[in-house]
């Protein structure tokens, strides 16, 4: 029996390399990030060249940041949940290394997936706000609404930790 048990252990302890795929998927949304970035980077030099700048460029400036904030909250998901889930990433070039990688753990990736999407979200506010005029009020009360509930949720999460023994800096 106790060698059934330690087999049945050892398949579920090696069952963690399934995520592996997973979090490679991850890593070839940052290189479809990357081409939406371009896309909108391509759009918007004739704006700033040729256009009356204002409005069109704040938009395309935010889009700019909406894009590397999502790719910045993929890189901490694939690092931290490869580190916490799978396996150490061992590299050798220790000055390459992100400093926050490593010591990352389950809780901080609540804290810092939260707070990538309020600011995901503050973003995507912003962009209504600089077009106010041509959002309609249900769709701009709708997602002040969303973002207040995140916003809400992030400080929970966060309470949490802190209730839990967990001090955040």
């Amino acid at each position: 029996m106790k060698k059934l048990e330690y087999v049945l252990e050892r398949f579920m302890f090696n069952s963690r390399w399934l995520l592996v795929p997973i979090y490679l998927g991850l890593v070839a949304t940052i290189g479809l990030l990357l081409v939406k970035f371009y896309k909108e980077f391509i759009h918007l030099v004739p704006e700033v060249l040729y256009g009356e700048g204002g409005t069109a460029t704040v938009v395309g400036v935010l889009s700019l940041i909406d894009v590397a904030l999502v790719s910045n909250l993929l890189l901490i998901i694939i690092f931290a949940g490869y580190e916490n889930f799978v396996s150490r990433i061992d590299v050798t070039e220790d000055h390459e290394k992100p400093k926050w990688m490593g010591e990352v753990d389950f809780s901080d990736l609540k804290i810092k997936l939260i707070g990538s999407i309020v600011a995901i979200s503050g973003i995507e506010l912003l962009r209504l706000f600089v077009k106010v005029n041509e959002v309609g009020h249900d769709e701009l009360l709708w997602k002040v609404i969303i973002h207040v509930t995140l916003v809400i949720s992030g400080v929970l999460f966060a309470s949490m930790d802190r209730i839990g023994g967990k001090h955040h800096h």
